[in-house]
């Protein structure tokens, strides 16, 4: 039986026959096919109650919680879905009610910003002793995935019950950090539970790792135990890869996540749902078509007479579906991600700048970045305010004031870089301690 790989760095020897598409390391593993090679050696007599959603396949591109069920050798006692729910049929912001699944016959759970004491009461009815988790997450702080393992590892460390998480690539960013820090103050938010960076360049597997280890996970649960914690790493993956590069297929993490290409980008231009323009969402290219019923073409060549490496603009009209705007015809601009032929750009990529010169770019030319309500009518750019958490939503999403206020100070994107970098720098050092691959 071949040795399940767990906190290992395993990188794949050259193979006589790979994958067309990953000619020099062979086509990468994922934790979820580690697991199911060696017959899941490592769930053996273990109650399993399972974290997954639709991304959670093998590269046959069957769904993992049908292959162990159909294997007869997990004892799974219940799922638990995330936001946009197990099968991902919700919506941004909603997950799926507690139900029956039909397929398997297992409880599914709604853990989608469930409290701790919820997921809790989960954890006990289902009887689980393991808490399995395999996700495919993009990279971004926002993405709510890597907070709802975070929720479900501080109420397994208060039920006694172990952590398992089948590694995945990092698609955007696996060797570099990049954005504004989150600051303590902001710790609450479901899009950003501890301070990490707003790309992390970091798997799943090593975000647990940093929770564990810097000792978040205890802290929250108030717990005097350290929770115990298993990765199941990858085989054949290296940091310097882009996706295209490992053999494996995308699945949409969530509905407005359609390509690789739209979490490239996502990590920057996300930053939008906190002003009161279209991030794109219920178009067909969600964050990279940006617009606003009072944009105009000027928008595209401001951005392109900014030189931003790897990346370029074109004007573009589009209706969205669902969400702001919706089946109203808005202009603005399409963002192109220019990294192909070279995996080593994707180490100087920056998401968070590109946003921020978006967002300088928008406000010098459609408006002063003035304080709007949410809902409330406009003609031109402004942030959106919640009057009920008495919070700008764009504070939220970058993890503290600094972005706005900068821009209403009329800073560059080169200067508001400047003032998170450093933070920044100090998020990389302790990055560096969780890596746990080349």
């Amino acid at each position: 039986m071949k040795p399940l790989t767990l906190l290992a760095i395993t990188i794949g020897a050259a193979q006589a026959s790979v994958s067309p598409i990953n000619s020099i390391f062979g086509q990468t593993k994922t934790g979820l096919d580690v697991l199911i090679a060696s017959n899941y050696s490592q769930l053996a007599s273990r109650k399993v109650l399972l974290l997954t959603n639709p991304t959670g396949v093998t590269p046959e591109l069957n769904l993992g919680v049908d292959v162990m069920f159909a294997s007869k050798a997990v004892n799974l006692v219940g799922i638990l879905g995330p936001e946009h729910g197990f099968r991902g049929t919700s919506q941004a912001g909603a997950g799926q009610a507690t139900f029956i699944d039909p397929k398997t016959g297992l409880m599914v759970y709604n853990a989608y910003n469930a409290n701790t004491s919820t997921l809790v009461s989960y954890i006990r009815d289902s009887g689980a002793d393991l808490i399995l988790y395999d996700i495919q997450d993009v990279g971004a702080r926002f993405y709510t995935y890597i907070w709802a393992l975070y929720d479900v590892m501080v109420a397994a460390n208060i039920a006694s019950t172990s952590v398992m998480v089948l590694d995945r690539p990092n698609p955007i960013a696996g060797n570099n950090a990049f954005g504004p820090v989150l600051n303590e103050s902001f710790v609450n938010s479901y899009v950003g539970r501890r301070s990490i960076s707003q790309v992390h360049g970091m798997t799943v597997g090593e975000l647990a790792k940093m929770y564990v280890g810097q000792g978040w996970i205890a802290a929250t649960a108030n717990a005097q135990t350290k929770l115990h914690l298993e990765v199941v790493t990858m085989q054949n993956w290296r940091r310097s890869m882009r996706f295209e590069d490992t053999g494996l297929p995308w699945v949409l993490p969530s509905p407005n996540m359609p390509t690789v290409e739209t979490a490239m980008i996502y990590g920057g231009a996300c930053l939008f749902e906190g002003t009161n323009m279209s991030e794109g969402r219920g178009s067909t290219r969600p964050f990279e078509l940006l617009g606003a019923l009072w944009a105009n073409e000027s928008w595209a060549d401001a951005m392109r007479s900014l030189r931003i490496p790897h990346t370029n603009y074109r004007f573009q009209c589009f209706t969205p579906t669902t969400s702001k705007f919706s089946g109203e015809n808005v202009c603005g601009l399409q963002v192109y991600v220019e990294l192909k032929g070279e995996s080593s750009r994707l180490a100087h990529f920056d998401a968070p700048f590109v946003g921020v010169s978006l967002l300088y770019t928008a406000r010098k030319l459609f408006g002063n970045g003035s304080t709007l309500n949410m809902g409330s009518a406009n003609q031109s750019f402004g942030f959106l305010y919640n009057t009920r958490s008495n919070t700008y939503n764009i504070d939220v999403l970058a993890g503290s004031p600094l972005v706005r206020e900068s821009l209403e100070r009329n800073m560059t994107p080169e200067q508001i870089r400047d003032k998170w970098t450093p933070r920044l720098n100090d998020f990389r050092a302790i990055r560096k301690n969780y890596l746990l691959y080349e």
